[in-house]
């Protein structure tokens, strides 16, 4: 398999990366630089998440400010090499996912490598991509553009994005509303490497052999240590990066007892390996890959924005900040899957843990906490709640957004006019949808705010119209009735 050649923008991007790391100003400027370095660019998942965070709350200020005129700031050097610097960054950490180096194209040569793309010449954010995966060219397993990203795409949209600004991704289909879940979607599905025997530390013996005892959620909030699979030594190791380590396929769970653990045949090639630590097996064959989203679209904004939105809570927030530090590692470990959160399969004593979790949200829900309101809705909604049943889940999921609405919490407005507009966990009724969304406006959500605006301009545009057409009918009767009387006058005489 011959090298890929390195282009002018491999050069770029490299000379981007090693200014920013010298603290040494990037030619032509930057904006956003020290937030930028807030974020704490280390190459992992995590920072694009934090980076998304950073281009929200920019948005927000240029809309505040009055600066948001996208045509405007890409003609800023400061802020073109901002947004150019960021997609560099994004296709860095995608290609290091797949161990691969990443090279850069122009539209000069993404015309040459994948005549089928319908590239368009004046478009910003098609002006280049990044290819984060063996040379398709040389290779049987991959074809097409599949292992191009177009990486400005995603920053675009987040910036800029809204009702009347859709963006189309030049590959097809919808673009991901922002760096973390493009790059999610294109993560390698590769199966975990087989197990062999290994130390375990005393404290995880503790929590995860006990079968007879479900998993105390203060141990696990108060231990460090979680579980990763060595790719170089095949052992388990110790490591406070990997927060979960699940299954890619179900558990085989006796309806007798839930800690069935199968005594694979080692001496068989097929035979699934387990990993005794953590209570899980680990498939011999990677899953199938899909480019559905884990979580819908929904609920990943509503994450997103229970971190970057602060809402002052009157109730106590330990109860909620415990439940979230667990939560969120089930969330990680399922961002990363190539396929919806239903499949995604997880041991006995995670789904133990992951319980006493909701518990806890569901006690600083009842003491009043809208976070916690709108978190544990998010789970019932979506069927992995502490209902018994999907049916009783929605109808629960809908009255905890309604609640948490009613209290003033912009989030919960923005959501449930969600709910209502579409449909979901509530009868569809537009009226409610645009009353709720006036709401979250009203109480500081950004992008309520922007969709209420466009709506209004929508709306004065409208009437204007009537009014001028009103206008021009009054006018014509007024000419014809002239007309009548002149006819008249002219018979008189």
């Amino acid at each position: 398999m011959s090298a890929l050649l390195l282009t002018p923008l491999d050069y770029t991007a490299a000379g981007y990366w090693q200014d920013f790391l010298a603290e040494r100003p990037i030619a032509g400027g930057i904006v956003y630089e020290t937030e930028l370095r807030d974020c704490v660019l280390d190459e992992s998942l995590a920072s694009l998440q934090r980076i998304d965070t950073l281009l929200t709350q920019i948005r927000r200020d240029m809309i505040k400010a009055g600066q948001w005129h996208e045509e405007t700031l890409l003609i800023d050097e400061r802020y073109s090499n901002f947004i150019v610097f960021l997609a560099f960054y994004a296709g860095q950490v995608l290609a290091q996912q797949w161990q691969h180096t990443p090279h850069w194209y122009g539209q000069f040569e993404l015309r040459k490598r994948y005549p089928d793309l319908s590239l368009t010449g004046d478009d910003f954010y098609q002006h280049m991509a990044v290819v984060y995966r063996e040379n398709t060219e040389n290779s049987t397993s991959h074809n097409g553009s599949t292992s191009a990203f177009f990486a400005l795409e995603p920053i675009g949209l987040r910036l800029f994005g809204h009702i009347d600004r859709p963006f189309e991704a030049v590959q097809g289909g919808q673009v991901a509303s922002g760096l973390y879940q493009a790059v999610s979607l294109r993560l390698p599905d590769v199966s975990e490497p087989p197990v062999i025997k290994a130390a375990v530390p005393d404290i995880i013996q503790n929590v995860d052999t006990d079968k007879n005892a479900s998993a105390d959620l203060d141990t696990v909030l108060k231990t460090p240590q979680t579980l990763k699979i060595s790719q170089n030594s095949n052992q388990v190791l110790v490591s406070p990066s990997d927060k979960i380590v699940t299954s890619s396929t179900p558990v085989n769970n006796s309806s007798s007892t839930t800690d069935y653990q199968p005594s694979p045949d080692l001496s068989s090639a097929e035979a699934p390996l387990v990993d005794t630590v953590s209570d899980t097996l680990i498939s011999s064959k990677p899953a199938s890959v899909s480019k559905t989203p884990p979580t819908p679209e929904m609920f990943t904004q509503l994450l997103i924005e229970l971190n970057e939105i602060e809402v002052v809570q009157s109730a106590d927030n330990m109860a909620y900040q415990q439940a979230c530090r667990v939560l969120d590692q089930f969330e990680e470990h399922i961002a990363k899957q190539n396929k919806p959160r239903a499949q995604v399969s997880f041991s006995q004593n995670h789904l133990k843990v992951k319980k006493q979790a909701l518990l806890k949200l569901q006690e600083a829900a009842n003491a009043g906490n809208t976070a916690a309101m709108l978190r544990l809705a998010m789970y019932e909604l979506l069927g992995e709640g502490l209902a018994v049943d999907k049916s009783a889940g929605t109808a629960t999921g809908a009255e905890w957004v309604k609640q948490a609405a009613s209290k003033d919490d912009s989030r919960a407005q923005r959501l449930l006019s969600k709910m209502y507009y579409q449909g979901i966990g509530v009868t569809q009724d537009i009226e409610n949808g645009q009353y709720w969304l006036t709401q979250a406006a009203k109480h500081g959500h950004a992008e309520a705010a922007d969709l209420v605006a466009h709506w209004q301009q929508t709306q004065d545009l409208m009437s204007t119209q009537k009014r001028e057409q009103h206008s021009i009918k009054r006018y014509q009767i007024l000419l014809g009735a002239v007309a009548v009387i002149a006819m008249l006058i002219l018979i008189l005489l």
